[in-house]
């Protein structure tokens, strides 16, 4: 079920207690999982996890952050009731959201979409956690562009994206829990990782095609500004 087809890639709400064939975090009941072969993968293992979800039910906003995303996913949970998986909505990356928002602003119903979702973003983040751990970013990597350590530290410490910015190590603060954050985000912001995925191209052999540039760009953010 995991993979491309005519959707994209998917991402399923499991239905029962389950635990992440890579990390070996438990994730628990309700978990948003990806399946690779016979593993289930958190978000954050399976590279989802700095995507944000877009609901279903309005349709010329789900199109055109679909086609504005460079990686989506869709996501779906089983129905006990028909007896098969329902579509829950798309991931998409933030960017595509905010454009395709900009093209529906017309319209006072997305507006309200805005707002609430802003809303949903500003109370799942620990503002204090996320000041922490962005200040932390900046020390580590002080040639990091001007913003993009806020930006880590959102993503990374999302409640529902997986473990990257929740587990001990990086609520310690810990400079390879934080090292692993700003890697993720340069892999997808600063190469052609997305593109790589969302054609098919499998996943480690993916990371294996960008390295370069990641540690090119971690080498350049290290030095003193």
């Amino acid at each position: 079920m995991a993979g491309k087809n005519d959707e994209g890639l998917k991402v399923f709400i499991a239905s029962k207690d389950v635990t992440c064939g890579e990390c070996g975090e438990e994730l628990g009941r309700h978990a948003w999982i990806f399946l690779s072969g016979p593993k289930a993968l958190c978000l954050a293992c399976a590279d989802l996890d700095h995507l944000v979800f877009l609901p279903s039910g309005d349709s010329a906003l789900t199109r055109r952050a679909g086609k504005h995303s460079r990686l989506s996913a869709v996501v779906l949970k089983w129905s006990r009731a028909r007896k098969r998986y329902e579509r829950q909505g798309l991931l998409v990356d933030e960017a595509a959201l905010d454009r395709a928002e900009e093209e529906c602003l017309a319209d006072a119903e997305v507006r309200e979409r805005r707002r609430l979702r802003d809303a949903e973003k500003r109370e799942e983040i620990d503002r204090e956690f996320v000041k922490s751990f962005s200040r932390r970013v900046r020390d580590l990597y002080p040639n990091c562009p001007p913003g993009r350590e806020q930006m880590i530290s959102e993503h990374a410490c999302r409640k529902y994206s997986g473990r990257v910015g929740r587990s001990a190590a990086a609520k310690a603060l810990d400079e390879d829990a934080v090292r692993l954050a700003v890697t993720a985000h340069i892999r997808h912001a600063e190469t052609d990782y997305d593109e790589l995925l969302s054609s098919s191209v499998d996943r480690y052999e993916a990371r294996q095609a960008v390295s370069g540039k990641v540690y090119r760009v971690l080498a350049d953010w290290e030095r003193p500004r």
